[in-house]
């Protein structure tokens, strides 16, 4: 596994947490403070990812990070 696998793999679950929020907040007519904050940290985390790794990710190769970080999650 390589550790741009593992940001890859949170920045995208960071994201999707804080798109719920992001809803949230707006329903409730309150501003998206904490999403916003998620949703920056989640897209550098991805971004980074993208940079550390050489010729970055394409769209097909996503899945198998995922595969590759819960594989090291469970052999830990």
């Amino acid at each position: 596994m390589h550790s741009a696998d593992l940001y890859l793999v949170l920045g995208i679950i960071v994201a999707a947490f804080a798109i719920p929020a992001v809803i949230s907040a707006f329903s409730d007519s309150r501003p998206p403070r904490a999403a916003a904050i998620a949703v920056l940290v989640g897209g550098g985390l991805i971004l980074f990812a993208f940079i550390s790794r050489p010729g970055g990710y394409t769209p097909d190769q996503i899945p198998a990070a995922f595969t590759r970080v819960l594989a090291w999650l469970l052999n830990q």
